[in-house]
């Protein structure tokens, strides 16, 4: 062994002895054992040569330390760019590594007062030379940032990070005007997610890592991730600014026009994909490959890069979940709660360690409060359902807006079926216990569906009672009922409410086609009705047919000029009833005439009085429902 050596190998057995003996017995009973182990470390050595060794270790420790301040000054002092040159960076961290290591090879004889100046010079030349590799690391950051920067043409491989990202010119006399021919970098439209970015170049990747082993070894592993994070930071911060999302406070959200919150969800949809799918995984990516060896670093610097692009997504996301319930919103916000959706499991694998997860864990949040906004908009929908007013009849007892609007909103909505379910599957029938019985294994979107269709239906029927005329309040009911029944017919909403649900409700359009049927021309069939008891004289008979035939022609004419204002949307219905009415009338009409004309009184006479033929009645017939301006909507 050197006598460098032997000298640090006395001190440190010195050192054992005065820390292990509480007083002077016990200290001299470790002497001894020492002494028996080794000659060398006999009490003479230990005790009487002590100071001398002492002296002469601390000479070697403080020898070394000057060594080293001459070789770490150098490059400490120096303005040129330690990492310029391969061989100064590698000579850099030589001296790093022998200071660090002589520092920990110290340090536990920290309590004699020689060792513990010479660490302190120790600690005042390892934190300037940690300060240096920290100005070198950010410097690193920097110039490869600028060399694999966004504005490069990720099509032509000058850029490795292969962002969607492309210019458009501006007009040539919009640029001669305002003297810039930049070019505007703006998003492209994403495809294919399955792309991880190298957003440095591999050889700085390898000297940030040198970097940080060093920082880490030397106590200052978070400086280094803070340099790391802030720079990278940025660079995020500005990939999401240029997929054109806006940083954006809640309050800001809520103040928005509903047609530019739907662009800027547009516009959130896309950047939440980019930076969940490509963003956030290269640059966990890029922690992980810099802080190769140190988990807890890379973790930390990861959360402290993705934290803030992270929150303003996620808190966009809330803003829209808090905002208004209005029922137009519910597709835009349907679109989030998807988006959002999809994008946890992204958020599990990202975002899973002890300084991240928190934000996992805010993302599912949100998730969840987005399908309580979207209850709320049906709790909404069924609430304006209610309020809307039944005062002013719709004319010609035409499609009302308010059927239209429901059910078209409602087969929209179940066009998102999947995700109608799983926001109502916990939501349970406790609010709809009299549908509870009738829908024992329905799923709560279908009661859901079906609770809203029973609003409906009772709203139209208090409209129904505005009208005067029975026959027209049933045409309003046959119009309203048939729409719904279309509306329902070979869509996701029919298979929510089920076959039953559509059969009862075509039942009830035919049962208020047969109401219609017997208040508007029961009183018309009954003045064609014969009396066959032959009680009459022969000039009574023919004066009661000529008075029943009158009565025919003035009830049948003011039906049809009062009906053929009314209004059928559906040209099947409307045939329907037709034929119907030709079915009963025709008939009844064809044995008057017939027993009319066999009067004889009447004789060749008859013809005179007889004002409408077979052809002329399904003519008229023709006519009715054809509905004036105002009053036949249209049937989208």
């Amino acid at each position: 062994m050197s006598e460098n050596g032997e000298e640090k190998l006395l001190a440190v057995a010195r050192h054992i002895a005065k820390t292990l003996g509480h007083n002077n017995t016990m200290s001299d009973d470790i002497f001894q054992i020492l002494s028996n182990f080794d000659g060398r470390f006999s009490r003479e050595n230990l005790s009487e040569k002590g100071a001398e060794a002492d002296s002469r270790a601390c000479a070697a420790l403080d020898h070394s330390l000057k060594t080293l301040d001459r070789r770490i000054s150098n490059y400490v002092s120096s303005d040129r760019p330690i990492w310029a040159d391969a061989a100064d960076s590698a000579a850099f961290l030589d001296a790093v590594d022998e200071l660090v290591a002589a520092v920990a090879e110290w340090n536990h004889l920290a309590s004699d007062k020689a060792v513990a100046a010479c660490l302190v010079r120790a600690e005042d030349m390892l934190q300037h030379a940690m300060f240096r590799l920290e100005d070198e690391f950010r410097s690193l950051m920097e110039r490869g940032g600028e060399s694999f920067g966004l504005t490069r043409d990720p099509r032509h491989g000058e850029s490795a990070e292969n962002l969607p990202f492309d210019s458009e010119d501006d007009d040539d006399d919009e640029e001669a005007r305002n003297g810039d021919d930049e070019q505007i970098p703006v998003a492209l439209p994403v495809t294919d997610f399955d792309i991880i970015i190298d957003a440095l170049p591999a050889g700085t990747i390898n000297d940030l890592h040198e970097i940080a082993k060093r920082m880490v070894a030397g106590g200052f592993g978070k400086e280094c991730s803070h340099v790391y994070s802030s720079c990278r930071r940025e660079f995020l911060e500005e990939s999401i600014s240029r997929l054109g999302l806006q940083k954006l406070s809640i309050e800001e959200v809520h103040k928005m026009t509903w047609p530019d919150l739907e662009d800027e969800i547009e516009k959130w949809i896309k950047a939440s994909n980019v930076a969940l799918k490509i963003l956030f995984p290269s640059e966990r990516r890029l922690c992980d490959r810099v802080f190769f060896g140190f988990a807890s670093a890379a973790d930390f610097s990861f959360m402290e890069v993705c934290r803030g692009s992270a929150i303003q997504l996620l808190n966009f996301a809330d803003a829209v979940a808090i905002g208004s319930r209005s029922p137009e919103r519910l597709f835009r916000i349907l679109d989030v709660f998807e988006t959002l959706r999809d994008l946890i499991p992204e958020f599990d694998a990202l975002f899973s360690d002890q300084f991240s997860v928190s934000l996992r864990n805010e993302a599912v949040t949100i998730w969840k409060r987005l399908g309580e906004a979207i209850r709320g908009i049906f709790m909404e929908l069924e609430n304006l359902i209610r309020r809307d007013p039944a005062k002013m009849a719709v004319p010609g007892g035409g499609l009302h807006p308010i059927t239209r609007y429901v059910m078209n909103y409602l087969r929209a909505a179940c066009r998102s079926r999947q995700s109608l379910e799983q926001v109502f599957e916990d939501y349970g029938l406790k609010d709809y216990p009299k549908l509870d019985d009738r829908l024992p294994n329905s799923s709560s979107l279908s009661v859901q569906m079906d609770w809203i269709m029973e609003l409906l239906e009772s709203n139209l029927e208090a409209k129904s009672k505005i009208y005067k005329d029975p026959a027209l309040c049933y045409v309003f009911l046959m119009n309203n009922g048939r729409y719904i029944v279309q509306k329902t017919k070979d869509s996701e909403l029919g298979t929510l409410l089920g076959d039953d649900w559509i059969r009862k409700h075509a039942a009830k359009v035919r049962q208020f086609h047969v109401h219609y049927q017997r208040s508007s021309w029961n009183k018309v069939l009954g003045i064609l009705k014969l009396d066959s008891n032959g009680s009459l004289p022969p000039n009574g008979l023919a004066k009661a047919m000529k008075e029943k035939l009158k009565s025919f022609n003035a009830a049948f004419e003011e039906i049809c000029r009062d009906q053929s204002s009314w209004f059928v949307f559906d040209e099947q219905l409307r045939e329907e009833i037709r034929i119907s009415l030709e079915k009963i009338l025709l008939p009844a009409y064809g044995n008057f005439i017939a027993r009319f004309q066999g009067v004889p009184e009447l004789g060749k006479h008859a013809d005179k009085y007889i004002k409408f033929g077979t052809e002329d009645i399904q003519s008229r017939l023709n006519d009715l429902f054809q509905g004036s301006s105002g009053s036949t909507g249209s049937r989208k």
